[in-house]
C-alpha cells in the first residue's frame, strides 16, 4: 500500500493498495503517476519540489524517473552491496546536503501512525477491497479534515 502525503501529512494522491507480499517499492510508479495526475487536475507547479523516500525506493530507476519528471529525490542511501567505502562516502555525502529536507520526513511518518489508530484498517477484517478503500479514505478524510480545521 503507497499514499503520497504533503509536507503538512495530508494524503494527496488516490491511495495503490495491492496485497501484503509485494514491496510498496513496485507501487512506486502508479502512485507517482497519481501525483502528477493529481497536480495537473489542481494546476499545481510541482516542479523543482522535493519527493521524499525511504531508502527502500533507493534505485536508479525511481531517483531517474524522479529526475525526470522535474523533481528533486531526497532518498535515504541503501548502501546493500556496496563493498567500495570510497563509493558509499561519496554516497553519504551527496545525502548530507539533502538531510534536513529529508528530516522532515517525520510529519508525513506521523500522518502514517494517525492512520493506524483506526482499528478497522489497523487489523483488516474486510473481504472487499472496496469495502477496505472506503475506510481507508474515510480515514484519509479525517485526517486531513484535522488540519483544515487546526485540530493537529
Amino acid at each position: 500500500m503507497l499514499a503520497i502525503a504533503d509536507n503538512r501529512g495530508n494524503i494527496i494522491t488516490p491511495l495503490v493498495a495491492r496485497p501484503v507480499n509485494v514491496h510498496d517499492s513496485k507501487l512506486f510508479y502508479e502512485s507517482f503517476t497519481n501525483l502528477l495526475e493529481i497536480a495537473d487536475l489542481l494546476d499545481l507547479e510541482i516542479r523543482n519540489s522535493h519527493l521524499t523516500l525511504d531508502s527502500g525506493f533507493d534505485n536508479a530507476e525511481t531517483r531517474s524517473e524522479i529526475i525526470f519528471r522535474g523533481l528533486v529525490p531526497v532518498i535515504k542511501p541503501n548502501p546493500r552491496g556496496i563493498k567500495n567505502r570510497e563509493k558509499i562516502q561519496k554516497i553519504l555525502e551527496e545525502f548530507k546536503l539533502l538531510e534536513n529536507i529529508y528530516k522532515e520526513r517525520y510529519k508525513i511518518e506521523r500522518c502514517f501512525a494517525w492512520e493506524d489508530t483506526y482499528r478497522k484498517l489497523a487489523v483488516r477484517y474486510e473481504k472487499l477491497q472496496s469495502t477496505f478503500m472506503g475506510f481507508r479514505y474515510l480515514s484519509y478524510s479525517m485526517i486531513n479534515f484535522r488540519w483544515v480545521f487546526g485540530k493537529n
